[in-house]
């Protein structure tokens, strides 16, 4: 069990989940609420990353902040550091990659809120602040529970993007899906199956608790209304 490369794998969930949800949150109320031309365009961009293959998406993003780029250079110059072969590299993958993970469960939370709710709200003189804060939060919070959850776990077992943008260095860029690809060409099969069940019983155990904390919150939340 390559407990470093577990420990990395459960940060970069960590950051990306962290700086990815709360960003979500107003891309999903936007598009949730609002109807604009080339929305259509827009939430296929979103989702693009569900379509194309982990390869395909680490190339671009291997080429777009490479040292050959702008981003690349920009970064270097003011930080000193590359983005690619780096664990910060690696978060921005993972932020855009599993942005369609985030998105879509808040995007459709917030579009289940009545107009009523928002419109009675706003009679009462509560200010968009108080009104997301003090009703749209607590409404959608199974959509972002669910979000949080997808976002962590995809990002836990991401393979390709990572391999292509951070390949294989050990501390830095090594997750636990990359250990078990290495694994498994050393012929160090009962190694890769001792973390392959890690993960296979954390994504079994996270999706049981997603739906079942969303039941629950939903059950209340609809007691209320």
């Amino acid at each position: 069990m390559d407990w470093q490369a577990l420990w990395l794998s459960i940060k970069l969930s960590t950051v990306t989940v962290l700086l990815l949800v709360p960003s979500s949150l107003w891309v999903g109320r936007f598009l949730a609420y609002n109807q604009f031309r080339g929305k259509s365009w827009f939430e296929a961009l979103i989702m693009v990353p569900l379509v194309l293959p982990p390869t395909v998406v680490g190339y671009y993003l291997l080429v777009g902040m490479g040292n050959q780029s702008w981003l690349g250079q920009w970064v270097e110059q003011i930080f000193g550091q590359q983005l690619v072969f780096h664990f910060s590299g690696l978060v921005i993958a993972s932020m855009l990659v599993n942005i369609p993970f985030a998105v879509q469960p808040i995007q459709r939370a917030f579009e289940t809120i009545p107009v009523d709710i928002r419109d009675a709200a706003a009679c009462c003189g509560m200010s968009r602040l108080s009104l997301f804060f003090k009703v749209e939060l607590p409404m959608v919070w199974p959509g972002v529970l669910t979000a949080m959850v997808l976002c962590f776990s995809h990002v836990l077992g991401e393979f390709g993007v990572v391999l292509m943008l951070g390949g294989n260095i050990v501390g830095e860029t090594k997750t636990i899906s990359i250990a078990i690809y290495d694994s498994v060409q050393a012929f160090d099969f009962d190694g890769a199956g001792t973390m392959s069940l890690v993960l296979l019983i954390f994504a079994i155990s996270a999706l049981a608790l997603t739906s079942s904390m969303s039941r629950r919150l939903g059950g209340h939340l609809g007691s209320h209304r």
